[in-house]
Parts: C-alpha cells; sequence; structure tokens
C-alpha cells in the first residue's frame, strides 16, 4: 500500500506532466529559437501565455536594433516587453539576436532572427513536361548472355559494373548515349583487347574491364547490360521568380527508380503539358496523372537536380492567371497547422484552386518532407482519389503566402501526405542565400507523389 508522501510525490508528478503538455507550455517548448523572416514583418513571438506571465516576459534586443524599427520608427530601444508594445517591424536583411527573459530576472530563450528579402514569386500549378538527358549512360539492369549450351553469363556484372553506375567512357571514348555504347561493344572483335569502361559510381570514377562473350540468341557479342540516356515524365510548376527569371518544380529529386539514385543531368528542359486522363489513386496505389508535352514550346532549361526540386530558367514570363501579380512567401515559423489550399491541374491545362489542410509542421527535418497535409476538397479528392503522381511540385498557399509544395503521398493512404518548405527550394535554387535551411515523373518511385 503506497504511503503518504508516495502519493503526493504521484500526484505531483502528474501535476507536473499535466502542465508540460499543456498548449501554453507546448508553446514555449516550440518556439524556434532559428528564425526567418522577410522584410517589412513584424517579429511575433507567439506564446499561448496568461497575459500576466506574458507581460513579464521582457524581450532584450542584443544585436541588430539598427535593423529595426517600433511603429514605423526608428525606435533606439534595446529592449520591448511581450503583449504590451507593438512588435518591432524588420527594416532590412541581416540578423537579429533576442533575449527573452522573466522579470528581467530568469533567462528563458535566445532567439536569432534572420532578416530575408520580401520575394513576390508567381505560383505554379501549371502541369509540365520534363525531358532529361544525363551524364553518361546509366546502367539499370543485367541481361543474361547465353552461349552455345544455353547457360547465362553476366560478363559486365561478373568485371565489377552496378546497378546505378554511370558509363562516362568506353574505351577513352566519352558517351551520351545507349546507342553509341552498343555500337562500341557491337563492333567488337574476339582478337580485340577486352573493353575498359569508366563508370562513374556516386562521387568516385573508377574503370572496370569487361571481356564480351558470344550470345547465341542474339548471335552478336554481348556483355549484359540493360542501359538509359534520359528520362521524362509529368509533373507540376512551384514557381517562377520574374526577377532572376528562375523557376522551381516537383519539391523533390528525380531519382532512377531502378535503384532510387539522383540522376547526374548533363541537359534537360521543360515544357508545357497538358493533362489527359487520371488514374484515381487507392490505398496501396498511388494513381498518376497521365499527360501529354505540348511540343515546339520549351519553357526552359533545368540545371539543377537536387532533393527538393529541379530548377533552371526560363525563356520567357510564366503567368498564373489566378494570381497574376504574384505572392509573397512563407518561411517556416510562419505557417501554422491548418487550412491551405494547393494549385494544380487535372484536366488539360486550366490551373484550379483546391482546399487542403496542414496537418503538422515538421521543423526538425532537414529534407523535403517539412509537412504533413491532408487533401479535403471533395471535388478534388473524386477526381484524383487524393494525392498522385504528377501532383508533385503543386504549390501550397496559406493565408495568402506560398509556403511549400506537394512531394510524397502515403501509399496506404493517398488523402496524405508530404510536402517541403518553400524555403528550402528557394535555397537550393539559388534565389535564397545558401545556408542552414529548416527543416510525378514517369520512370520514378512510386513514394513520389
Amino acid at each position: 500500500m503506497l504511503s503518504k508522501r508516495q502519493i503526493l510525490g504521484l500526484i505531483l508528478s502528474l501535476l507536473f506532466l499535466s502542465a508540460a503538455f499543456s498548449p501554453q507550455a507546448q508553446s514555449y517548448f516550440y518556439l524556434q529559437e532559428e528564425q526567418r523572416l522577410p522584410v517589412g514583418e513584424p517579429i511575433e513571438l507567439l506564446l499561448n501565455l496568461p497575459p500576466a506571465v506574458l507581460h513579464s516576459i521582457n524581450v532584450s534586443i542584443k544585436e541588430g536594433e539598427k535593423l529595426l524599427s517600433l511603429q514605423g520608427n526608428p525606435s533606439g530601444e534595446n529592449a520591448y516587453r511581450l503583449g504590451r508594445e507593438v512588435s518591432p517591424v524588420l527594416m532590412e536583411p541581416g540578423q537579429v539576436k533576442l533575449e527573452l527573459k522573466l522579470f528581467d530576472l530568469i533567462p528563458l530563450k535566445q532567439i536569432s532572427v534572420d532578416i530575408q528579402p520580401n520575394l513576390n514569386l508567381i505560383p505554379g500549378g501549371h502541369s509540365i513536361g520534363v525531358l532529361l538527358r544525363t551524364e553518361g549512360v546509366m546502367v539499370i539492369g543485367f541481361s543474361p548472355v547465353l552461349d552455345n549450351k544455353n547457360e547465362p553469363s553476366f560478363p559486365a556484372r561478373d568485371a565489377g559494373i552496378e546497378l546505378g553506375d554511370m558509363i562516362i567512357e568506353v574505351n577513352g571514348q566519352k558517351v551520351a548515349t545507349d546507342d553509341r555504347v552498343k555500337e562500341i561493344v557491337g563492333a567488337w572483335q574476339p582478337e580485340d583487347a577486352d573493353i575498359v569502361f569508366k563508370v562513374r559510381r556516386k562521387d568516385a570514377l573508377l574503370e572496370k574491364t569487361v571481356r564480351p562473350q558470344y550470345c547465341l540468341d542474339t548471335r552478336t557479342y554481348r556483355i549484359g547490360l540493360f542501359i538509359r540516356d534520359n528520362a521524362g515524365g509529368v509533373g507540376t510548376l512551384t514557381f517562377y521568380d520574374p526577377v532572376s527569371a528562375k523557376y522551381g518544380a516537383l519539391g523533390h529529386v528525380i531519382t532512377d527508380s531502378e535503384n532510387n539514385q539522383a540522376l547526374r543531368i548533363k541537359q534537360g528542359k521543360i515544357m508545357p503539358a497538358t493533362v489527359e486522363s487520371i488514374q484515381k489513386a487507392k490505398r496501396g496505389f498511388p494513381g498518376e496523372k497521365v499527360g501529354l508535352f505540348i511540343e515546339n514550346s520549351n519553357w526552359g532549361d533545368i540545371n539543377i537536380n537536387a532533393s527538393c526540386g529541379i530548377y533552371g530558367t526560363v525563356q520567357k514570363e510564366i503567368q498564373n492567371p489566378l494570381y497574376p501579380q504574384g505572392l509573397p512567401i512563407a518561411y517556416a515559423n510562419q505557417i501554422h497547422p491548418g487550412p491551405a489550399e494547393i494549385l494544380t491541374v487535372v484536366k488539360g491545362e486550366k490551373i484550379n484552386k483546391y482546399t487542403i489542410e496542414i496537418e503538422k509542421i515538421l521543423n526538425n527535418r532537414q529534407d523535403n518532407k517539412n509537412m504533413i497535409i491532408r487533401i479535403n476538397d471533395a471535388a478534388l479528392f473524386a477526381v484524383t482519389g487524393g494525392i498522385i503522381q504528377g501532383m508533385s511540385g503543386s504549390p501550397i498557399i496559406q493565408n495568402g503566402r506560398i509556403v511549400g509544395a506537394v512531394t510524397h503521398v502515403f501509399v496506404n493512404d493517398p488523402q496524405r501526405g508530404y510536402a517541403v518548405f518553400i524555403e528550402n527550394m528557394l535555397f537550393e535554387a539559388g534565389i535564397l542565400p545558401k545556408e542552414k535551411t529548416l527543416g510525378a515523373l514517369q520512370g520514378l518511385s512510386l513514394f513520389y507523389a
């Protein structure tokens, strides 16, 4: 039987846990110590605390006070109190450091605010065709070479060539197409020396020597490889920056479906596409947009294939009839769970607006899975069944700001999926200065939207 002291200790423990998990305590624990905000925004430290406590918190401006103003005038002050005074407004790019103290005595938190340029982007939603030519020729599979006893062999695999290797040179000759590799191998004769392949494996360059074998089935000399020199598919444009003429799309890296490795792009371009039909998503099957490229209408080049999307420059301005003047962006610390909308195409080329719910913000992630979203628009759900391949890159808008893009679908729950912060895409595109980030193509992994 528990003693009075043990019972009291248990009660106090429960009270402590209850307080720790209260909305008030959670607002303090989740107040980010590193924040980003654009010029012109107030510094709003959203703490869900009783007014008496809030008014007792003093905010000292330890660094960057000249970058701020109170009520539109240079403050000349280096401190203010939460809940009682107007929040400082950010006046120009730079960094501000704040310190929060309770009763001017008890240190609570130190917060660093990076002040970024105030960007205005044209949101995407356009369906795009993506065409890629990779650096060299990628190994995507092995094919048996049958000898005169009908026994299979795999000359290239046995020589150490692996799936995902990028063939850069064959016998000292650079190769850019699978036809060129086939031509060199097809001209080989038994009296010739073994063929030397230079391959790129991740960041290493390797040489592999392969002796072709005569294939009884095809009556040619073969090395037993399946190779590919290009990729293509349909995705969605995320944004266009009219100042730099740069764009971002997809929200995730383009990988090879055979080995899930990022494709090294030698040449690539995007063009408008029209959606012909939709294969609806079901549990265990993500669905997809079926589209056609609009030929002779190249929009721009692909220069970067990175973890949060593809990027490049466009040849002419891209417009969005829903937001012809463009929209500002929101940084990670400005996004919150709640209603939002996405822009995407489900038929033809018309961009439509659909409601979604941002269910959760994942600030601790450093990839392209920064938010969990749910499709709750009945019209969109009726057509697509949820998030589908080809919807990757569809911009997400909350409170009149571009906050991110759709990236992945939960295969067993296609109504839900992941999204990336817009700031992470802008860092990779080179539109924002490179620094620490917070937090469906054919032939690509089905885990991508």
